[in-house]
C-alpha cells in the first residue's frame, strides 16, 4: 500500500551550469564557475573539467523534455543562469538568454510537465563577484530585481519558484572551505555575513515574486544539511535524533540558514564566530525576513545516534555510493519530520539520488541496479515519514541527466539518463524505466 497522497508530485531536477553548456553563447556573461574552472593557476576541479559543454542541454533541451515525457516525469526543477539572462548581473537583460528559458518552459508545458524554477544554483555573474559577491549587501536588492524580471516573464506559467539552492554550500564551500567557486577561505564571521545576506536576498526575491505573481504562486528555499536518525525507534531515540540534527557543533546543518530566516535567531550551539556576528545584526533586519511558503529538502545521507544523542560509528564495510557517501535510507523517514517539527512548513524533497559507476554494457544498455535499490529504499522510508505525519508534497530525483558534478567534474554519475560526454548521446538507464513505473503507480510499485 502506498503512503503517498493522491496529489503527490514526482519529478526530476538539474542545474544550469551542470547541464546547459553554451558557456559563452548568445550574449551570456561569465559566472564564477566559468572563472573557477578556467583558472589555469590551480586545479580546482578534477581533471580540469569545465561546464563549457556539459550535457549541451542548451541545444538539446527538446530531446531532454521528450525523454522526460517518455518516463512520466510530472515536474522538472531547473535553475536559471543569472549571467545568461543579465550578463553583468544588474544591467541590461539579454533577450536571447531569457528566450532560451522561455522556450524551455513552453516545451515543458506542451508536454504536460510542470516547470519549477530555481533562481540561483551557485553560478553568480562574475561582475557581481568582483563587487564582493555575497559579502556585499547590495546583492540583496540586485537579486530582488533579477527575481522580478524572471517572475514577470513567467507569470501565469510557473507556479513554484525556489530562490536559493543550498545556501550552506554557497557559504561554507564557496567562502569558507574554498572547494567551490569563488574559492575563498574566510573566517566564520565573514561566512556568517554571507549567510545573513542570503537570508535577506531570499526575502527580497520572495516579496518581489509575490508582488508580481500573487499569493497563489508559491516561493520556497532549498537548504541542505546532515540529519540524524535514531538507532532505535523509541521516543527517546527520536528525541535524541531531533536534537542532534540541529546541533551546530556537527558543522553541516539545515538550521544555520533556516533558524535565521524563520526563527530569527542563532542556535545556542553556534560557534563563537557566529555568535559574535549575531551580536552585530540590526534588529530591523529580522523584520525583513520572509518565511518561505515551502521548504525544498535536498537529502542524500544522514547519521545514526543512540538514545543519548551520541553518533554511532559506521561499521566496516558500511554501504557507500560511488562518491563515498553513506547509504542511509532511514534519514528520509526521520529527517523531514525533524524539519517540520522545527519550522512547521510543507516540504518537497527537491534532491535525492546517488552517484554510481555506470557503464554502457555490451548490449548497449546501462544496467544500474544499485540506483534502483537505493531509490527504492529511500522512497519506502519517505512513505513511512509521510505516514508518520510529515507533510511532504512531492519528490524530485537528482538528477535526470548525468552532468558536471562541481569540483568532482565528470567523475560522478547521478543521472537516470546516461550521457556520453564525448558525443552528448543520451541513453536511458534501467532506473529511468523503474522510476517511470513508480510515478505511474504513485509509489504502489515500490
Amino acid at each position: 500500500m502506498s503512503h503517498f497522497p493522491k496529489d503527490f508530485v514526482w519529478g526530476v531536477a538539474c542545474a544550469s551550469y551542470q547541464c546547459e553548456g553554451a558557456w559563452n553563447e548568445d550574449g551570456k556573461g561569465p559566472n564564477i564557475w566559468d572563472d573557477f574552472c578556467h583558472d589555469v593557476t590551480y586545479e580546482y576541479v578534477k581533471n580540469r573539467d569545465t561546464g563549457d559543454v556539459a550535457c549541451d542541454s542548451y541545444h538539446r533541451f527538446r530531446e531532454d523534455v521528450a525523454l522526460m515525457k517518455a518516463h512520466n516525469i510530472q515536474v522538472y526543477r531547473f535553475s536559471i543562469s543569472w549571467a545568461r539572462v543579465i550578463p553583468d548581473g544588474e544591467g541590461e537583460v539579454n533577450e536571447k538568454g531569457l528566450q532560451f528559458y522561455d522556450d524551455l518552459v513552453e516545451e515543458l508545458l506542451a508536454n504536460g510537465i510542470e516547470p519549477w524554477i530555481t533562481l540561483y544554483h551557485w553560478d553568480l555573474p562574475s561582475a557581481l563577484q568582483n563587487k564582493g559577491g555575497w559579502l556585499n549587501r547590495d546583492l540583496v536588492e540586485i537579486f530582488g530585481r533579477y527575481a522580478a524580471i524572471i517572475a514577470e516573464r513567467f507569470k501565469g506559467r510557473v507556479q513554484r519558484f525556489m530562490t536559493l539552492n543550498e545556501p550552506q554550500c554557497i557559504a561554507q564551500c564557496g567562502y569558507q572551505n574554498g572547494n567551490h567557486a569563488p574559492g575563498l577561505k574566510l573566517g566564520e564571521e565573514k561566512v556568517a555575513l554571507v549567510y545573513h545576506n542570503l537570508c535577506l536576498a531570499h526575502s527580497e526575491a520572495q516579496r518581489r515574486i509575490k508582488a508580481i505573481c500573487g499569493d497563489d504562486v508559491k516561493v520556497g528555499a532549498v537548504p541542505c544539511g546532515t540529519l540524524a536518525y535514531p538507532e532505535t525507534d523509541t521516543p527517546a531515540g527520536r528525541e535524541a535524533a531531533y536534537h542532534a540534527s540541529f546541533d551546530l557543533r556537527q558543522g553541516w546543518n539545515f538550521n544555520i540558514f533556516l533558524d535565521s530566516l524563520i526563527l530569527h535567531r542563532y542556535d545556542d550551539s553556534a560557534s563563537e564566530g557566529y555568535k559574535r556576528f549575531a551580536a552585530t545584526i540590526d534588529p530591523a533586519d529580522w523584520e525583513l525576513m520572509e518565511t518561505p511558503d515551502f521548504l525544498g529538502l535536498n537529502i542524500y545521507q544522514g547519521f545514526m545516534v543512540d538514545e543519548q544523542g551520541r553518533e554511532i560509528k559506521r561499521y566496516p564495510g558500511f554501504p557507500l555510493t560511488a562518491c563515498k557517501w553513506g547509504i542511509t535510507p532511514e534519514v528520509m523517514r526521520y529527517g523531514p519530520q525533524h524539519i517540520y517539527r522545527r519550522y512547521g512548513l510543507p516540504m518537497y524533497i527537491t534532491e535525492n539520488g546517488l552517484s554510481c559507476n555506470d557503464v554502457v554494457y555490451l548490449d548497449g544498455k546501462v544496467h544500474d541496479a544499485k540506483r534502483i535499490d537505493f531509490l527504492n529504499r529511500y522512497l519506502l522510508e519517505l512513505g513511512k515519514g509521510i505516514a508518520d505525519g510529515a507533510p511532504v508534497l512531492g519528490y524530485l530525483q537528482w538528477s535526470f541527466l548525468d552532468n558536471f558534478e562541481w569540483s568532482e567534474g565528470y567523475n560522478e554519475r547521478f543521472g537516470l539518463i546516461y550521457v556520453d560526454y564525448r558525443t552528448c548521446q543520451r541513453i536511458p538507464k534501467d532506473s529511468a524505466a523503474w522510476y517511470a513505473k513508480v510515478i505511474e503507480t504513485n509509489g504502489e510499485s515500490l
